[in-house]
């Protein structure tokens, strides 16, 4: 398990010399990807975490699956986001177009070693959907900015090319 609610609460809390001995958020335009960075995604409130293993965090907004059945590239199915864990194993430069967004880059995810449809991307009106309170709109992947797809994509670099990545009903600070 990548993820287990030890690993997940002492991430959360574990401090360094110089923090408080709670979580401490950094704004999104000053985070630095390191080593062992984490990506948590609340699929309740649709926001993102990139956690540091010192506790310090930046939140972003993401847009999850919808909450109905979909129809697409041959597919009929629920579209939600899965709440489990996963591992971004590979990226893939798409063509750019409405899905993918302008780079399109898809950095693809795994369920237990095994590939998925699933993956992290950008998508030509990311900034629309970003905006709105409801956003539930991809057909199940994680729909985010191009700014903090590079970042992602940083993450996973320094990595050696893995990142790992929960989806979970609600914000992993308050679990």
């Amino acid at each position: 398990m990548l993820f287990s609610s030890a690993l997940l609460l002492s991430t959360a809390l574990s401090v360094s010399a110089f923090s408080t001995q709670y979580p401490v958020e950094v704004p999104i335009d000053d985070w630095v990807p390191a080593a062992e960075d984490r990506l948590i995604v609340d699929t309740k409130s649709n926001s993102g975490y990139l956690l540091h293993t010192t506790g310090s965090y930046a939140e972003f907004p993401v847009v999850t699956g919808q909450l109905r059945n979909v129809y697409y590239i041959g597919r009929s199915y629920y579209a939600k986001t899965p709440d489990i864990e996963w591992e971004v194993k590979s990226m893939h430069k798409k063509y750019p177009s409405v899905t993918f967004g302008p780079t399109g880059r898809f950095l693809r995810l795994f369920d237990e070693g095994t590939r998925t449809a699933y993956g992290i991307h950008g998508h030509k009106y990311a900034q629309e959907m970003l905006e709105q309170d409801m956003r539930y709109r991809s057909i199940g992947c994680i729909i985010v900015d191009e700014s903090i797809l590079d970042i992602i994509e940083n993450t996973y670099q320094k990595n050696g090319e893995l990142l790992n990545v929960k989806t979970m009903q609600g914000n992993p600070f308050n679990q």
